[in-house]
């Protein structure tokens, strides 16, 4: 069981997430509907982890974002999992960029895939769990921009793969059966990624400042 903080301004998707995740077994501390209540309720009892929308009120922008990425600056161990209505990759890179210190879990998921609830538990248990997921529609939007002379241009298709998968936020293993390789090759396009991007082993988490490159890449 996770004890989470929801945000959605929504009231009707607020009170459906809400009946979603406590039937999944999960415990809702407090489900509130702008930035403001959220960061209240995270600070007054931190959860295992907080799932927000991007867009709140009073601006309807980024409200959201930047409040999770505040409170992951006041409470680092904090998971966040953020839910957007549209595919917005600027989201996904300013949330790793800006939230992306410390060891707790970062996701980013289109509203879409609650829809999916298998999909969206799992996604919510690897964030608690300390892992980066991206939603793979944002992927595969990602796939689809190539712009020349930038540095994920040195990687080879397969490399491309292994990286847009770690997007995905899957661990080697997964990777390996989506490919149909062996995790000890997964292991070696990795090192090669990192070697490519100049991510040494001092960097901390590379497969996150990999996946980040990734996101600049296609972004910028």
């Amino acid at each position: 069981m996770l004890n989470v903080v929801l945000a959605e301004d929504s009231v009707l998707l607020r009170a459906g997430l809400v009946e979603l995740l406590t039937r999944g077994g999960h415990r809702v501390t407090a489900a509130v509907g702008d930035a403001e209540a959220l960061s209240r309720a995270v600070d007054a009892q931190v959860p295992d982890v907080v799932v927000a929308d991007v867009r709140m009120p009073p601006g309807h922008r980024d409200e959201g974002l930047r409040a999770a990425v505040e409170l992951r600056e006041r409470h680092p161990g904090l998971a966040v999992l953020v839910l957007s209505q549209y595919v917005a990759t600027a989201y996904a890179t300013r949330l790793l960029s800006d939230g992306g210190a410390g060891p707790a879990g970062l996701g980013y998921l289109l509203k879409d895939r609650v829809g999916e609830v298998a999909e969206f538990f799992d996604a919510l248990r690897r964030v608690a769990a300390g892992e980066t997921v991206i939603d793979p529609e944002v992927v595969r939007v990602l796939l689809a921009r190539r712009t020349a002379g930038r540095p994920l241009d040195r990687l080879t298709p397969r490399e491309r793969e292994v990286l847009a998968l770690m997007a995905e936020g899957r661990t080697n293993e997964s990777i390996a059966r989506r490919i149909t390789t062996t995790e000890a090759a997964v292991v070696k396009h990795a090192g090669n990624i990192f070697a490519k991007l100049s991510l040494e082993p001092a960097d901390g988490n590379r497969r996150v400042l990999a996946v980040l490159a990734y996101l600049r890449h296609a972004t910028g």
